[in-house]
């Protein structure tokens, strides 16, 4: 198999975000321009079909209800127009013949609220990856190996049953072996909040993931270096 050990980057990323809830707008732009993208809000549906129209994004978030169109209507507006930017949808409805009526639209991903930060962010970087052709949707470390798309990790072909932290902790790891991350930028990236060095939580997650992977008999791949933080070590496949 061949490696690919580093992170996916798309410079100059312009996301449009259709969102009329504040709270879920901020949260959605602080957690997208962590990742180095810039994020232009707009609350209402007329007003988002307009700017994807006269502007170019590389992603477009649309929240299916808001004030004005809606997003589906949004949505099949810029497929008319011929506009192939790819598109995410939000939703805090989750039912099956919304989620077609919105592929059959036009939609490249669907997404139901509530959700981790993280799950989007990841979501958007499978759709940049789509649209720009990169190929870096597996990361392979020896027998572990993480799909960046299916968000599913394998080792020694198992498959480890993983919550979205336990998923973004390791992927942090896996995508830069031999590289110390201290705990602070773990719990920045896995938990997009500042670092409380009174907390233990990036350890006891860690343990977690140890546990997982042992029990797969996969030998260990996380080494703690004492006073900074973790590492994954390079393995042979």
């Amino acid at each position: 198999m061949t490696a690919c050990f580093q992170k996916p980057s798309f410079p100059e990323v312009r996301i449009l975000l259709a969102e009329d809830e504040k709270k879920t707008a901020d949260f959605i732009r602080l957690g997208l321009e962590e990742h180095g993208h810039s994020v232009e809000i707009c609350p209402r549906g007329d007003d988002a079909l307009e700017l994807a129209m006269e502007s170019t994004y590389d992603v477009i978030i649309l929240d299916v209800m808001m004030p004005g169109r809606d997003g589906l209507s949004v949505l099949a507006e810029l497929r008319r127009a011929h506009k192939d930017c790819p598109v995410l949808l939000l939703t805090a409805r989750g039912a099956l013949n919304e989620r077609l009526e919105g592929f059959e639209t036009g939609a490249d991903d669907y997404l139901t609220k509530p959700f981790y930060i993280e799950e989007l962010v990841a979501r958007v970087h499978t759709l940049l990856r789509r649209s720009s052709g990169q190929p870096h949707s597996l990361v392979e470390n020896g027998p572990v190996r993480l799909n960046l798309i299916t968000r599913e990790v394998h080792c020694s072909g198992q498959l480890l049953d993983l919550t979205v932290r336990e998923f973004s902790l390791l992927e942090q790891l896996a995508i830069k072996p031999d590289r110390v991350l201290s705990r602070s930028q773990l719990y920045a990236h896995v938990w997009n909040i500042d670092y409380d060095p009174g907390t233990n939580l990036v350890d006891v997650y860690i343990k977690r993931l140890r546990q997982k992977i042992r029990e797969t008999g996969v030998e260990d791949p996380i080494e703690t270096v004492r006073g900074v933080g973790y590492r994954m070590r390079r393995m042979a496949p």
